[in-house]
């Protein structure tokens, strides 16, 4: 079954307080949207935003596998929205989240996901231990028995063709999508929430959701990209954003940069988001010739999106000639800069290989890369 997430971000988020909506505010470094859509890397995200918000929601560089959606006035609406978007995408199950929840976990949606398999829908909630009263002008007026409350959470996870007809037929005004699912009578199990799973409501949960993030476990992942170029007529080849003299060129959809194309890769590798082809198709002419600052660029703007940082990088490059010795140190600081990191996190070094191979006929150049993105 192929699972989608509809992330509900078209709220004004008023008892926050700030001069933008809370889903747009920084948390720990970044936008909380972000944070928020990196806890669901790799499945195919609906992000609901408002009209006004659209700006706001191009600027975070969103990966393919995230469509952006204008949101109704009322939750439901916007919900309805992005399920409608999904609609004839063969999606099975359906997970609903709320943009200002920014901690989920991968365990958490996992078991959501997993609990779809024996149930039209289930949800994350924590049952209530503190007791419970009622009050009015800052009295207590009463109690309530606590047995079998709950405090209800998102992901709310659903079959997706029930809770979109659920939708279809509700006359609008739910607090969530389990009321709306069991006005349609379907059944909604009750998974384990999580604490740090908080709903930025606020001021104060701003700190406590900092600290949580704080606490959690650094997060690295390693990339490792491969590349080939042809030698072709020509007097320079471009190699690591430099422009190297050579009585040859390199034969390319772009400007056939074989050092920068390894690293992109890299990058999209560590992200598992495919190589370069799949962000830029070499089929669409608009990329004829174009300066591989743009690929690299879009891959560092892509990992900082979902909260990583280089942690370093390499780059070796295989050839006879050109030498690569006297330019290795300009391209170590052009790397540097493109990706907006400190030289000491880029290394680029060469190789020949013994004049073995096609770079040892010198028919061509090799890149191979590697990188490492860590998020704190």
């Amino acid at each position: 079954m192929q699972t989608a997430v509809i992330i509900v971000a078209a709220g004004r988020g008023s008892r926050v307080g700030g001069e933008v909506p809370k889903q747009w505010q920084m948390l720990a470094g970044r936008q909380v949207l972000a944070h928020t859509l990196a806890a669901f890397a790799g499945l195919p995200v609906v992000l609901v935003i408002h009209p006004d918000d659209r700006g706001r929601a191009e600027a975070l560089d969103l990966p393919p596998s995230v469509r952006l959606v204008e949101g109704g006035a009322t939750r439901d609406a916007s919900v309805l929205a992005g399920l409608r978007a999904l609609q004839g995408s063969g999606i099975d199950k359906v997970l609903i989240h709320d943009g200002a929840r920014p901690l989920v976990s991968p365990a958490l949606i996992d078991r959501l996901v997993a609990a779809l398999d024996d149930s039209e829908g289930a949800a994350p909630a924590l049952a209530i231990s503190d007791a419970l009263w009622r009050g009015a002008g800052g009295r207590v007026t009463g109690t309530l028995d606590r047995a079998g409350l709950y405090r209800a959470q998102t992901p709310q996870a659903f079959r997706f063709a029930a809770i979109l007809a659920a939708h279809l037929a509700h006359p609008g005004g739910a607090a969530d999508d389990v009321e709306v699912a069991r006005a349609a009578g379907l059944d909604v199990t009750i998974v384990e929430g999580e604490e740090s799973n908080l709903k930025l409501t606020w001021p104060g949960d701003f700190a406590r959701a900092e600290a949580i993030l704080k606490g959690r476990n650094m997060d690295v992942r390693l990339g490792h990209g491969y590349d080939v170029h042809a030698f072709c007529a020509g007097d320079h080849v471009w190699l690591c954003g430099v422009r190297v003299p050579h009585d040859k060129g390199l034969l390319g959809h772009s400007d056939a940069d074989v050092g920068m194309h390894a690293l992109t890769d890299a990058i999209y590798g560590a992200l598992a988001e495919g190589d370069i082809g799949r962000h830029f198709p070499p089929s669409d002419p608009q990329w004829k010739g174009a300066p591989s600052h743009i690929f690299l660029s879009h891959a560092m703007g892509l990992a900082r999106s979902r909260g990583y940082e280089l942690g370093n990088c390499d780059v070796t490059l295989v050839c006879e000639r050109p030498k690569i010795g006297p330019h290795a140190l300009e391209m170590q600081a052009e790397l540097a800069r493109i990706m907006g990191v400190g030289p000491g996190r880029v290394s680029v070094k060469a190789t020949t290989s013994e004049r073995l191979g096609f770079t040892g006929r010198e028919e061509g150049i090799a890149a191979l890369a590697t990188a490492t993105l860590v998020r704190p």
